[in-house]
């Protein structure tokens, strides 16, 4: 397996896990820094309930990194969003970066 280089991984975001909701909204676990790459980019996604829905930005981690639907994440811009959805990219044996790619609200 070919991890991301660590080189690549220039930026650094904020993650709070979303445990699940309570009468009074959201509810999230203490915060992560996470060393990424991140790509404000816009662009069409599916949601994991099927929904096209559509990503501002999409950071790419470490292998391993875990981040679940609805979390909350603070970009270094300051600018704080929602993931969509966390995709494993496993190459498989080839000669790819193996990453989490995360796409952002």
């Amino acid at each position: 397996m070919s991890r991301i280089p660590g080189w690549l991984l220039r930026h650094r975001i904020t993650i709070e896990p979303h445990l699940g909701d309570s009468s009074t909204g959201p509810l999230y676990g203490p915060p992560t820094e996470v060393r990424c790459f991140v790509d404000e980019q816009t662009r069409a996604v599916r949601s994991p309930g099927g929904e096209e829905v559509t990503s501002s930005s999409t950071a790419y981690a470490a292998p391993g990194t875990t981040v679940p639907p609805l979390s909350r994440v603070t970009l270094p811009s300051g600018r704080t969003t929602t993931v969509i959805a966390a995709l494993d990219r496993d190459g498989g044996g080839l000669p790819t970066p193996d990453h989490v790619e995360i796409q952002l609200q």
